[in-house]
């Protein structure tokens, strides 16, 4: 599958997302997350599809098994190249995601690499432990979150750039490590707390990386780009 950074779209509308967009003259991957699809719904999807981008639709579904398997096989006809649930969800709905996702893909066509969020890489160990009450490091609990997805026969997790070396020890390298929070060196952390640069996640492990404001928000989004696929593509 396409490699390249991924593109956080994370604009409130589509006029945002098109004049962005036009930013660029080639085709890129980008990332569709809850606030621009549940604002502009499938539509969105289909209207970046046309202009040849790859998707990362990034809606974290976490239900009950057969509500999660339903939901799955309606976006499956989409087209997206990526797409998760939440592994909090369990085995068996993971499966499920699985069994929805392969249904409703058109005959002849590949289905989405799906993958599962294990923790936020805006949650803190502290957090996790207060909130969650997960009596384990942040490492061990993400760690167990990607043996159970795989054991789901899901494609990869969402993790932090600090677990993805271990995650692919544990895993196999051939298992995706996608990786938000992700700053270009001496960018601002935001509401992300455990971040990395681009050549950082790609020595630590990372297959796939997820960058928003570090390019959505530079003066020349083009430019900001070019400097990230070339951090990454250093090692």
């Amino acid at each position: 599958m396409n490699t390249k950074p991924i593109i956080a779209l994370d604009f409130p509308s589509e006029k945002e997302v098109f004049q962005f967009l036009s930013n660029f003259n080639e085709p890129i991957f980008v990332k569709i997350g809850m606030e621009l699809y549940l604002q502009e719904g499938p539509s969105i999807v289909q209207k970046v599809k046309e202009q040849g981008h790859d998707i990362f639709l990034d809606l974290k579904l976490h239900d009950i098994p057969n509500t999660v398997k339903s939901a799955m096989k309606g976006l499956a006809r989409l087209g997206v190249d990526l797409v998760n649930v939440h592994a909090a969800g369990g085995i068996d709905m993971m499966r499920g995601a699985l069994e929805g996702l392969e249904a409703g893909t058109p005959a002849g066509k590949e289905r989405a690499k799906l993958i599962a969020v294990t923790q936020l890489t805006s949650t803190t160990e502290e957090q996790m432990k207060s909130e969650q009450k997960i009596n384990l490091t942040l490492l061990d609990s993400v760690l167990h979150y990607a043996s159970i997805t795989k054991d789901a026969c899901l494609d990869g997790v969402v993790c932090s750039v600090h677990e993805a070396g271990q995650i692919g020890e544990a895993c196999g390298q051939g298992f995706l490590r996608v990786t938000p929070g992700i700053r270009l060196p001496g960018g601002e952390a935001h509401d992300q707390k455990r971040i990395a640069t681009p050549n950082g996640a790609k020595a630590s492990g990372s297959s796939l990386i997820v960058v928003g404001r570090a390019i959505t928000g530079a003066a020349d989004p083009a430019a900001a780009y070019k400097k990230v696929c070339e951090l990454w593509e250093e090692n």
